[in-house]
């Protein structure tokens, strides 16, 4: 397993690389100080099976390389590890693609952890990022049946749509994903749709129609009482955090 590490500051890139070569000796770990060299390294072996990007960094914004990652190697999973954990930069971080984020402050079994769910096909946001009071209640946005994204989904909306269900629907009292009532067939769109992978995307893999897609991700966003992919991600995550265990889909490979 090859793992490449973007962060421009020498002392995190050398820790960060030792904690990551801990895992196993079958581990390659690479570390580069800015986003030109991540773009060199990659053209030059595009065969990483891992991305660790900080979002400071001194040549570039760390979203901005974020989505250019995303676009040029759509199978490489990239996984923020940064200085903040602002619930704005989680949730725009998943939205752009990433499949997890990770606090910098957080520990080692967090990071491994981490590491696990989303070499398993998962997608890894932190707690904390679940636990906001809501500021002023707001309706869920309009859902765009082609693409089963909000139309007029923001930050601060996703922020205060998941921070009331979190608080007032309790997350602590849903039951985890395999007893939700999806079919085999919506599990498998579910798994694909944590992957951040687009409906056409998903039709391909699992060899259905995009409006058969389509249907089946309105009946998952429906059980999990959310309205949007975000949210999906999110909701899924804090039932992961609370049962302690592994979200109940089966991993359909990248």
């Amino acid at each position: 397993m090859k793992v490449l590490l973007i962060d421009d500051h020498p002392l995190i890139l050398s820790a960060l690389q030792a904690v990551i070569q801990g895992l196993g000796d079958d581990l390659t770990v690479a570390g580069v100080g800015s986003a030109a060299e991540a773009r060199a390294t990659l053209k030059a072996d595009p065969e990483y099976d891992l991305v660790l990007l900080d979002l400071q960094l001194g040549d570039a914004n760390g979203f901005d390389l974020l989505a250019e990652l995303r676009e040029a190697y759509p199978a490489l999973p990239v996984v923020v590890v940064s200085a903040s954990d602002r619930t704005s930069d989680v949730i725009r971080s998943i939205d752009m693609g990433a499949m997890g984020f990770v606090p910098k402050r957080a520990t080692n079994d967090t990071l491994f952890e981490a590491l696990h769910l989303v070499m398993s096909g998962g997608i890894y946001v932190p707690p904390m990022s679940m636990g906001v009071e809501p500021a002023v209640p707001l309706p869920p946005p309009s859902v765009d049946p082609g693409t089963g994204y909000a139309d007029a989904e923001t930050v601060p909306g996703v922020l205060r749509m998941v921070g009331a269900q979190a608080t007032n629907s309790g997350f602590q009292s849903t039951p985890s994903i395999t007893t939700l009532g999806l079919t085999p067939r919506q599990t498998d769109v579910l798994a694909l749709l944590l992957q951040g992978k687009p409906n056409k995307l998903i039709a391909r893999e699992l060899n259905i129609s995009v409006e058969t897609v389509k249907d089946h991700v309105a009946a998952v966003l429906r059980a999990l009482g959310v309205s949007s992919r975000t949210q999906a991600v999110l909701a899924v995550s804090q039932m992961t955090h609370q049962a302690s265990a592994s979200p109940g889909w089966r991993r359909t490979g990248r």
